[in-house]
């Protein structure tokens, strides 16, 4: 049998999306079960590398793609990054500021906040995990090394959204993660860009590719993927999956990795 690949995204699929990060035991059994047969384990996450904590980390994974494939580890070494430049940085922090969002820019490095902006609830709960994490929720887009290589927004009902998206449009995808909430990563950026990268690299093809996920930031990186899987509670991500797995506390990853032969022998 030849060496397959999973790509993993993190909240919500190898644990959940709250402050306590919950892990279940059959997932990590999953992941060593794969290490040992031989097949590479990947995370693929929205989340800048600020971001992925030792929480993440001691899980054993080979690699790392962020930031919606901005930044790329491969066996513990940087290979690629890339950031948005200082004019378009410049332009979205006015058109953000103009149509009366809520930003949060994400840099490899830091968290930013602008305080010429509303406080929307989804920013602000983010900003009170950050500090229950114990991370620099004080970085802000004053400081003179700001800077991002990928930005979430809240909006609501006062946002102009129609000149948001139509601002962003010439340098960023927007991916509505819903609940008031979007995502923007660079148009030649994404979770199936990294994951194109990777397999390269190993001399992967596309066919012994897999990619698990729970919501709509994870489309690009289940279409890429040889067989894209989606967690039983990703509602909309479901009817653009390959399969469907059950949902992360009732044993999700482990079935799939089970279902596609990655406890056995590369």
């Amino acid at each position: 049998m030849s060496r397959k690949i999973m790509f993993f995204d993190v909240d919500g699929t190898i644990m959940e999306d709250n402050a306590g990060h919950f892990v279940p035991e059959s997932t990590r059994e999953a992941l060593r079960l794969a290490h040992a047969a031989g097949h590479l384990l990947y995370v693929n996450t929205g989340r800048p590398l600020c971001n992925v904590d030792a929480d993440v980390r001691e899980l054993g994974f080979d690699g790392y793609i962020c930031g919606c494939g901005t930044y790329i580890e491969c066996e513990g070494k940087e290979l690629f990054y890339q950031t948005v430049t200082p004019d378009v940085v410049e332009k979205m922090v006015e058109l953000v500021r103009r149509v009366n969002a809520a930003p949060l820019y994400e840099h490899r490095d830091a968290f930013f906040f602008d305080s010429h902006t509303r406080e929307l609830p989804f920013i602000t709960e983010i900003r009170n995990t950050f500090r229950m994490q114990e991370k620099n929720i004080y970085r802000s887009t004053e400081d003179a090394d700001f800077g991002f290589d990928k930005f979430v927004i809240g909006y609501d009902e006062k946002t102009d959204l129609d000149a948001f998206k139509a601002g962003i449009a010439p340098y960023f995808a927007y991916v509505d993660r819903g609940w008031g909430f979007a995502e923007m990563h660079p148009l030649d950026c994404s979770k199936g860009s990294g994951m194109d990268f990777v397999l390269n690299r190993y001399g992967i093809p596309k066919s012994d590719s897999y990619a698990i996920g729970d919501s709509l930031n994870d489309l690009a990186m289940l279409q890429n993927a040889g067989t894209g899987i989606a967690m039983g509670d990703g509602e909309k991500l479901i009817p653009h999956a390959d399969f469907v797995t059950a949902k992360l506390r009732d044993d999700g990853i482990y079935k799939a990795m089970e279902r596609f032969g990655f406890f056995d022998k590369a």
